[in-house]
């Protein structure tokens, strides 16, 4: 009994080592994986697109009872919190930019502490307390100020202040804090499902992101056409009830999915061995590097020929990208035996923190695309809002339905793209994903600038017919601005998230995922700060400024999607640039795997920062 005791506990102690990474043997790390009970995953039962699935479906019913509050809440603010348009339209653009900056603290939380799963599955319950007390509170009258009328006696009605303004922030920002942290970690758990090691599973990573695109489409159009009608209808307690009862809904589909997960456990502080890489470069900046990087510490092989490095690393070899971060993988001559990890580095950290700066230029191009998205959820809908939006002798199309118009379009078009375009590109790039997450997002943002353009011509078109011809045209003139850019976002979103998925350093996938978020964050903000710099450079003109009026007709808005053409087709040049150096100078990882098939491009470049928690002397200096 004893001897069988003893081999259980040391059969316990290998899978701990296998979970560690600590493997014996010098060969590549395997992907480590674990069910929910903290065991090896099994590649049979656990994983593929049938786990996939359950996180697709609360990604749709997430994104639906957002984007139901995101879209009506400056509604609300002003007819039942009375706060003032310019207010209330502060409190909606700080709720969004908030949302999307929390993406990092799921991402950092997911990666270091709680896993992916985990972390969505509180936060989510956060999400779920903030729609209950937002619905509460829009149903007791007692927590709202007096009824009045904004429209008729504004400077009579009473704004929310104390507790009633108290309560409803506490419930907002609950609602930011879940959204924010949730919404990174349903991509990157859903695209964990799919094991590097597993050829199929590998293979239908590509069909994931396509199916989350598509599954975010349908959320965000039932979001703009049936709750927003039921807010309107039945009232805003009644909408944000429907919002907190979709996103239970989701959490059941997520938890009913348990048994099929793949779960990456966390690897702990995600940020310390970054800082190591810098700090280590700074403290030897007076040193020389090596003319041939393979003599840098931790690169020789040992007298038998065998590789000296970790298995986590033995296919990471320095290269010639960053050569100041060499630094610091040089040893001291000093005869000190032993640096510490702030001293001295693996090339494994510095080429990790190479991969991590080099995606930054490519993330810094998705800026301005998404300024271009801030103008058709708010300018775009000012010029419905002057067009005549009668579709029958009863019903009108509301102008903030517009927004419905890409993802009607998308619903068809993203099951076509897998099913016909991916294969007939995989047959000429030989790509899995038909063709590169880099191309797909240039395609994206070169299709943005037309767009604004077709924005641009409209408006011409709305402001001639308005002033001088005194007629309204149909609101249908508006459209192909947003189906161009409809089909541009699904380019270069899905590309995007692919791309840091794939790029990203192995145990940050859902910390670089929550990067794109912030690009949603940042592309807001330029859209205000753009917005208040045409307006104080054109102001001295004798219409005094370009969107200085609130009425369209005198304004030159048309003028404005003109500059912003102009910013986004020289920004589709940099991105150029930035794309074409960033297949340029691959890692060496990935010219080995290039080299054995020619079509892999930057799909490959993923590695792991559990090396830099090993002593960096291990390694043969």
């Amino acid at each position: 009994m004893e001897m069988g005791m003893e081999m259980r506990r040391e059969r316990e102690r290998e899978r701990k080592r296998d979970l560690m990474g600590e493997s014996h043997t010098n060969i590549p790390s395997q992907d480590i994986s674990v069910d929910w009970r903290g065991r090896p995953s099994n590649p049979t039962s656990h994983g593929g697109m049938r786990a996939a699935a359950f996180v697709l479906g609360l990604q749709a019913f997430e994104i639906m009872a957002i984007a139901a509050v995101g879209n009506n809440l400056i509604t609300y603010l002003i007819n039942e919190m009375h706060f003032s348009l310019s207010k209330s339209a502060n409190i909606v653009t700080n709720f969004v930019g908030t949302v999307f900056l929390l993406a990092l603290l799921g991402g950092f939380l997911s990666d270091s502490y709680l896993g992916s799963f985990w972390t969505i599955l509180i936060f989510g319950f956060v999400e779920l307390s903030g729609f209950i007390l937002l619905s509460v509170q829009a149903h007791v009258p007692q927590l709202k100020p007096p009824q009045c009328n904004m429209l008729l006696k504004s400077d009579e009605c009473v704004e929310a202040k104390g507790v009633k303004a108290l309560i409803f922030f506490v419930a907002l920002y609950l609602v930011a804090l879940g959204s924010g942290c949730v919404k990174p970690n349903m991509i990157a758990h859903g695209a964990d499902q799919f094991s590097p090691q597993n050829s199929s599973q590998s293979k239908s990573l590509s069909k994931y992101f396509n199916a989350a695109y598509f599954a975010f489409s349908i959320g965000e159009l039932i979001a703009l056409t049936f709750l927003v009608w039921i807010q309107t209808h039945s009232g805003m307690d009644v909408g944000f009830g429907v919002s907190a009862a979709v996103m239970a809904l989701g959490l059941i589909i997520l938890v009913a999915g348990i048994f099929y997960y793949r779960n990456k456990p966390p690897q702990g502080p995600i940020f310390i061995p970054i800082l190591q890489v810098f700090v280590a470069a700074l403290l030897k900046r007076k040193q020389v590097c090596p003319s041939n990087s393979h003599m840098l510490h931790g690169t020789q092989t040992s007298s038998n020929d065998k590789v000296a490095l970790s298995p986590d690393s033995a296919n990471l070899i320095p290269t010639q990208k960053f050569r100041f971060l060499d630094k610091a993988c040089i040893k001291s001559q000093d005869g000190a035996t032993k640096e510490s990890p702030w001293r001295l580095c693996t090339p494994s950290q510095v080429e990790q923190v190479k991969i991590l700066v080099s995606v930054v230029p490519i993330f810094a191009c998705t800026i301005v695309f998404n300024t271009i998205l801030a103008q058709l959820q708010t300018f775009s809908v000012q010029q419905g809002s002057l067009m005549n939006t009668q579709l029958t002798k009863s019903f009108h199309i509301p102008p903030a339905s517009l927004q419905s118009i890409p993802y009607i379009m998308l619903i068809f078009i993203v099951p076509l793209y897998d099913a016909f375009f991916v294969p007939f590109a995989r047959k000429f790039t030989g790509h899995t994903s038909g063709i590169s997450p880099l191309k797909r997002i240039g395609f994206g943002l070169f299709l943005s600038t037309f767009s604004m353009v077709s924005a641009a011509i409209m408006e011409k078109r709305r402001r001639d017919s308005a002033v001088n011809l005194n007629k309204t045209i149909s609101i249908f003139w508006i459209t192909p601005q947003f189906l161009i850019f409809g089909l541009s976002e699904m380019f270069t979103a899905v590309g995007l998230i692919e791309f840091f998925y794939k790029q990203s350093v192995k145990g940050m996938q859902a910390f670089l995922t929550a990067m794109t978020y912030c690009s949603y964050s940042f592309g807001f903000y330029l859209s205000s700060l753009l917005v208040s710099m045409v307006n104080k450079i054109t102001s001295s003109s004798s219409n005094g400024g370009w969107l200085n009026d609130n009425n369209l007709n005198k304004d030159r808005l048309d003028l404005f999607y003109w500059l912003l053409a102009a910013l986004s087709f020289l920004n589709f040049l940099n991105y150029l640039f930035w794309s074409t150096w960033f297949d340029e100078h691959p890692s060496l990882s990935q010219k080995l795997q290039h080299a054995d098939n020619p079509h892999c491009g930057e799909d490959h470049r993923i590695h792991n920062f559990n090396l830099s928690k090993k002593n960096v002397d291990d390694y043969v200096p």
